[in-house]
């Protein structure tokens, strides 16, 4: 089975956004640490609105003049190891500013491609992707959509097109969420771990322009959840999450994971890392050749970083790590 360990590399969106160093870099430089002498390479998708806003303001502000080297800095150090840089896009900071009170973001009106013009969308793809390339020295064919809204994909196909994009990574299987600013439902979505796609995420056409590759889901029940909030209140130290932020609000979401049984991404962020050995097992008796396992900086905790070193170094997955830039 190839394994694609991704991470969306970002900030948090929510009112606390949290700290480049705790948030981005020393969770990162864990990863990078964990993976090293080994055969794994991960992708991160890069928030690259967040560098462009950072670029706009570093004159202005030393504080995040010193931000954008860090990340810089670090980018240039993933790829030196090995790994892979691809695109991630919360066009929301097209919409946020900054000032002596930090970041303020607009979310609610702003969050996906979705809430601009058809004109802006292609604007904001084609400057991110470029800046993106340019900072790394390679190109870019891959795309995760920031809070997995991805739909309707008609008014992103052309400027996808027009600009290369060929892999997209943002549909989890049977997954659903219209909570405050998210919004996307891939319950009708293929039960594959691969396909094409024209015009739609949900519709398998083949030998179409792009290539959907989910990320890998499971159904979780409601005691897992029960697990997950009672173990961040129990043990902080080994729950906790390493980023200092805090999360979009999303209305209704615990309730409803709480008391039902939902179908959620494989990860390997907190308490989910849990269930990866697991998760494999199960891909692989639905026939799976590909698991795509979502995870964050931000959202690792000190349990997270020893179940996925333990994974990673698993002899049983050793030779499976692939990377977005190894698919042509």
């Amino acid at each position: 089975m190839q394994i694609f360990l991704t991470f969306d590399y970002e900030l948090f969106f929510g009112d606390q956004p949290g700290s480049v160093k705790k948030c981005m870099i020393s969770p990162t430089n864990r990863l990078l640490k964990i993976a090293k002498h080994t055969d794994c390479k991960y992708t991160f998708f890069v928030d690259a609105g967040y560098l462009l806003k950072l670029e706009s303001y570093k004159l202005t502000f030393p504080n995040l003049s010193k931000d954008l080297n860090l990340i810089k800095d670090q980018i240039h150090d993933i790829i030196e190891q090995g790994h892979d840089i691809q695109l991630h896009i919360h066009p929301h900071w097209e919409k946020s500013f900054y000032d002596r009170n930090g970041w303020h973001m607009n979310t609610q009106k702003f969050y996906k491609l979705h809430d601009f013009s058809d004109q802006e969308i292609d604007d904001i793809v084609t400057r991110y992707k470029s800046y993106l390339e340019e900072l790394i020295h390679r190109n870019i064919h891959a795309f995760r959509a920031g809070g997995w809204c991805i739909q309707p994909f008609d008014r992103l196909m052309d400027t996808f097109k027009k600009n290369g994009i060929r892999y997209d990574t943002s549909v989890i299987f049977n997954a659903k969420m219209t909570s405050g600013s998210y919004s996307f439902d891939f319950t009708k979505a293929p039960d594959k771990d691969v396909y094409s796609f024209e015009n739609d995420v949900l519709i398998n056409k083949k030998d179409s322009f792009f290539t959907e590759i989910p990320i890998s889901s499971r159904k979780y029940s409601p005691f897992f959840y029960w697990c997950l909030y009672a173990l961040g209140r129990i043990n902080p130290s080994a729950h906790k999450m390493v980023g200092d932020g805090v999360f979009m609000s999303q209305p209704g979401r615990k309730k409803q994971v709480l008391f039902n049984s939902v179908w959620n991404h494989v990860s390997c962020d907190g308490y989910y890392s849990s269930v990866l050995k697991k998760s494999k097992t199960e891909l692989s008796s639905r026939g799976f050749d590909k698991m795509v396992v979502i995870g964050h900086p931000k959202g690792m905790t000190e349990y997270s970083f020893k179940k996925l070193k333990s994974f990673i170094h698993s002899p049983s997955n050793k030779n499976s790590f692939i990377t977005f830039d190894s698919l042509k």
